[in-house]
């Protein structure tokens, strides 16, 4: 199995834009960034320079898309190949009122044979893989039916990878926030799908806090997708390279990655960027270091001004103690 897939850092709604991931990528090489979800009617009618628009450094990124009608996820697909990106993935886990309402996201786990239709389609289209990010089941689904269901189908359609969030997700009765925690965790169920299908890449998701936990679900599954942890208290990236790839982090400490980031903000700046825009991806750089609140309420304080420039990063840094991997 190739690394392509061994560690990614989810798509979270309004959190992994493309600033959130241009620093991620400070912190690890070789981990795969997700864009946020985006709908096939915003990709296809929306301004797409804003929408799909991302930065060189980000390589490998794959773009997130929800819908469930085949002809415009293939649109839609070969819109994101035309921009650059190294995957499409197709969004079968989320389970928000709005998604359910489009026919997306998790609600598409009842209908596994009209994913594999969407799944066929933006194969047809594109060269780069097609991939699908999915739940172990919705509601009174058995997760064992469910699961294989979904995974036989797309699978049988060509999909090129499987990334499974290790919960239910109950579109009755929980909201999205709590279906995020309240359903408990089935690493097991992930475990005996990659048994069943040892030729295919899965990637499990879901609960994961730390490179060590990644550690040890390696020994089970393809690849790991780290989601809030790897937003909350990105110094963990730092361990990525070193850690599951054997290969030297980009920058040695968050010190250093911070300084590297500092020209593409006075750039974006430039574009009339609003530094906050940035900066509040950066909030948990330090935490559990001395300083790490002085920082985090410095740049939520000036951070948000209209004048704010880079000025404002490098005073926030100083009173901070040093973040490295070893340190994490």
């Amino acid at each position: 199995m190739v690394d392509k897939w061994k560690f990614c850092t989810a798509p979270m709604m309004e959190w992994t834009d493309t600033r959130c991931r241009v620093f991620h990528r400070l912190l690890t090489r070789r981990g795969r960034l997700y864009t946020e979800m985006l709908t096939c009617g915003a990709v296809i009618r929306g301004d797409r320079q804003r929408l799909l628009g991302f930065d060189a450094s980000e390589h490998p990124v794959a773009l997130q898309l929800g819908g469930s009608n085949p002809a415009d996820l293939a649109t839609a697909a070969t819109i994101g190949e035309d921009f650059g990106y190294d995957e499409i993935n197709l969004n079968v886990g989320c389970p928000s009122d709005r998604v359910k309402e489009g026919r997306f996201g998790a609600c598409l786990m009842a209908e596994p044979m009209l994913v594999a239709d969407c799944v066929a389609a933006m194969k047809r289209a594109v060269t780069i893989p097609v991939t699908v990010k999915c739940r172990i089941g919705i509601d009174d689904q058995d997760p064992e039916t469910a699961l294989d269901n979904l995974a036989q189908s797309v699978v049988a359609a060509g999909v090129d990878a499987l990334i499974v969030h290790a919960r239910k997700a109950w579109l009755n009765g929980l909201s999205p926030k709590e279906n995020r925690d309240i359903p408990p965790l089935d690493y097991d169920r992930v475990y005996r799908l990659k048994r069943a299908m040892p030729a295919v890449p899965i990637i499990i998701n879901g609960g994961i806090t730390s490179i060590a936990q990644a550690k040890q679900h390696l020994a089970y599954v393809d690849g790991v997708m780290l989601g809030r942890a790897a937003y909350q208290e990105p110094w963990r990236l730092l361990d990525v390279d070193p850690e599951l790839f054997g290969e030297a982090a980009p920058h040695a400490t968050m010190k250093d990655a911070l300084e590297a980031l500092m020209p593409y903000i006075e750039d974006q700046l430039a574009q009339g960027v609003r530094l906050h825009a940035i900066t509040r991806h950066l909030i948990g750089a330090y935490q559990g270091v001395p300083g790490a609140r002085a920082f985090r309420r410095y740049l939520s304080e000036f951070g948000v001004k209209p004048d704010a420039d880079v000025s404002v990063l490098a005073k926030a840094m100083v009173a901070v103690g040093e973040r490295t991997s070893e340190a994490a």
